[in-house]
């Protein structure tokens, strides 16, 4: 048991040590920053941009090498997370939601609704480009499938059951969007 807790400290331990030996803090800063593209930092894959809504055309290969694997299952491979699992569908937190893929503006939380479904449900979305639709006939049903507009990724679904003024729900998977909070730009 102490083996398996000094191994523990130690992998915390490293990159303390090495983030403090290249001159950086592991404390967060406390500096404001009004460029969203610092409050969610994404190195690992050089698609990411919360300010280019420039079309991508990427293939599922390259995908898998900068997305993490949960993410590449629902948003390159169209799978679902389990209902009420996802860390937005319980939220009314003020912010903006964005594509966790590619960094595409998708909703503004004031368009965000208790649907009761088990994931985050939205009646409209941030603009006419930032997403799009396929028919979906999978499952044995007819649903309509939403994109991102930039990177083509599987957000979630469309339906026609939602509260006004649009009467339409976007039913999304949480993993598939980022969020910054209003009180954090």
């Amino acid at each position: 048991m102490k083996t398996k807790t000094q191994f523990f400290s130690l992998c915390f331990l490293i990159p303390l040590f090495i983030l403090q030996a290249c001159g950086q803090s592991a404390k967060k800063s406390n500096t404001k920053t009004t460029n969203i593209e610092n409050k969610i930092h994404k190195p690992e894959n050089p698609y990411y941009s919360n300010t280019d809504s420039t079309k991508l055309n990427v293939t599922d290969t390259e995908w898998k090498k900068v997305l993490p694997e949960d993410v590449y299952a629902v948003m390159r491979e169209a799978d679902t997370e389990r209902p009420f699992t996802g860390k937005y569908w319980n939220t009314d937190e003020k912010g903006t939601y964005y594509c966790a893929s590619c960094g595409n503006k998708l909703f503004k939380s004031g368009a965000k609704f208790a649907s009761s479904c088990g994931w985050p449900s939205f009646f409209e979305q941030e603009n006419k480009k930032s997403i799009v639709y396929k028919n979906d006939n999978s499952l044995g049903m007819e649903r309509i499938e939403a994109l991102c507009g930039r990177c083509g990724g599987h957000l979630g679904h469309l339906f026609d059951d939602g509260p006004a003024p649009t009467g339409k729900r976007y039913c999304m998977n949480s993993i598939a969007l980022d969020f910054i909070a209003d009180s954090q730009k």
